[in-house]
């Protein structure tokens, strides 16, 4: 797994080290994203496969993950989606499909849903024993796991590059639903 990040990394900062000339117009993105293909939130990076048009096809590349405490829950999510920008600077539509793979802790734990407590004997008795699974917002099978994602929304990208933020809506599905509402917001720097 630790080669499979480490490779990853290199491809997406081997573009920073290759470039030679900025294009007219940014086709390079670092942003932050809450909700989204990354799921609770993500770090990406995005490109343009034609380094010289921002409005055409490309990709981006990010992570995000979090742990609640050393015994508790954790999750780490990969997404990797293509995308297409449409549009005239600094206003663009974005359009993309992709997939997030993600791993958690998938350790469940039983819990008492409903009892009564016993007068005589003093002590509670449980009469319905729930096991808890994990699911982000649809059911999951178990981790690691790949949820499909789309994306629609709107970018803005300054025409000199800066400052630059996007709301979209990605809809999600695998093997166990499709959820259309799901949605995001980022910010970041476009260059």
């Amino acid at each position: 797994m630790k080669k499979v990040l480490l490779a990853i990394l290199a491809i997406t900062f081997s573009n920073f080290v290759l470039a030679q000339e900025s294009p007219t117009s940014p086709t390079k993105a670092v942003y932050v994203e809450l909700g989204g293909a990354g799921l609770p939130y993500s770090f990406n990076y995005d490109f343009r496969f034609d380094k010289d048009n921002i409005n055409s096809w490309g990709m981006r590349i990010g992570a995000g993950g979090y742990t609640l405490s050393p015994d508790g829950d954790s999750f780490f999510s990969l997404p990797i989606m293509v995308n297409r920008l449409y549009g005239k600077g600094p206003h663009y539509f974005e359009l993309g499909f992709g997939a997030t793979f993600f791993a958690f802790d998938n350790s469940s734990y039983d819990y008492c849903s409903n009892g009564y407590f016993d007068q005589n004997t003093g002590e509670y008795i449980c009469t319905n024993i729930q096991t808890s699974t994990y699911n982000f917002i649809l059911d999951v099978d178990g981790s690691p796991s790949i949820m499909g994602t789309m994306n629609f929304g709107y970018r803005r990208v300054p025409v000199d590059g800066g400052f630059t933020w996007k709301v979209n809506l990605n809809p999600i599905f695998n093997n166990n639903g499709f959820w259309p509402l799901f949605a995001g917001i980022g910010v970041g720097y476009a260059f």
